[in-house]
């Protein structure tokens, strides 16, 4: 994998204060930040609400996320918004996430486009109802061009799911005599990979406390540093993400060194 270098970001307005960031290390922050977004049901349960206004209201913390990482200098936030698995539940909650899921894509286009943001997807596209996909196509083509942050939407995405896919791609050029055993190495992996055109993840954010990985970029993450919270994705805030960001910088990375 191509190695990508950081660099600092502007913040989204002038106006906008940066006095929780004053003792982040702008040398130290994570290129890639990836977070799975879990607790929207049970934050919707404790309130007396339906799921779907969990839902909602977790698309609020989205945003708040998003431009938190546009303003400290995160160059690629990765967003586990919907599994190949979550395709099992019950058809009204799909037919919601999907309405919501269009819903922020057309509210977020502008900002996006205001600041510098790139849309990219990783997943199983092709399975999203034509109508969003065609919205996610849309804005993804209009922000194509913007290098100042990546967000990166994993819909219909299950990491077991990739690597097959993967493994298919590369099966196929071995079959037709372009690739043989010895010239498959990790970086030929990385490349047949959703997520080839960007740095694996640095951090890996799990909110609500469970402590699994849920299918999610399972050959990414193998060196990132993992955080998890017991803050339901809806309480999550700006602060706390600081305060996460913080405690990486703490931590000394080996990658299986002394």
């Amino acid at each position: 994998m191509k190695s990508v270098k950081k660099k600092r970001k502007k913040s989204l307005n002038s106006n906008t204060s940066s006095s929780n960031y004053n003792d982040l290390d702008p040398a130290k922050l994570p290129s890639h930040v990836a977070v799975i977004m879990d607790g929207n049901g049970r934050w919707a349960k404790k309130r007396l609400l339906n799921r779907i206004q969990g839902h909602e209201k977790g698309s609020k913390t989205v945003r708040t996320i998003v431009r938190a990482c546009r303003e400290i200098g995160i160059s690629y936030l990765t967003l586990y918004a919907f599994s190949t698995e979550n395709w099992q539940r019950p058809q009204s909650e799909v037919l919601a996430l999907m309405t919501l899921l269009k819903k922020f894509l057309e509210s977020e286009k502008k900002e996006m486009l205001d600041n510098n943001i790139r849309l990219y997807a990783i997943g199983q596209i092709e399975r999203l109802p034509e109508n969003v996909r065609q919205t996610l196509h849309n804005v993804m083509a209009l922000t194509k061009n913007n290098n100042g942050m990546t967000l990166n939407l994993a819909l219909s995405y299950g990491g077991r799911a990739e690597i097959v896919k993967m493994v298919k791609e590369i099966a196929i050029k071995a079959k037709e005599g372009r690739m043989g055993p010895d010239s498959i190495t990790p970086e030929i992996i990385s490349e047949h990979l959703y997520t080839h055109q960007m740095p694996d993840p640095d951090l890996l954010i799990r909110t609500s406390g469970e402590m699994r990985i849920s299918n999610f970029l399972l050959w990414q993450i193998a060196y990132s540093e993992i955080y998890i919270t017991d803050t339901l994705w809806p309480d999550f805030g700006k602060d706390e993400f600081v305060r996460i960001l913080k405690d990486y910088q703490q931590r000394e990375r080996r990658f299986g060194k002394v």
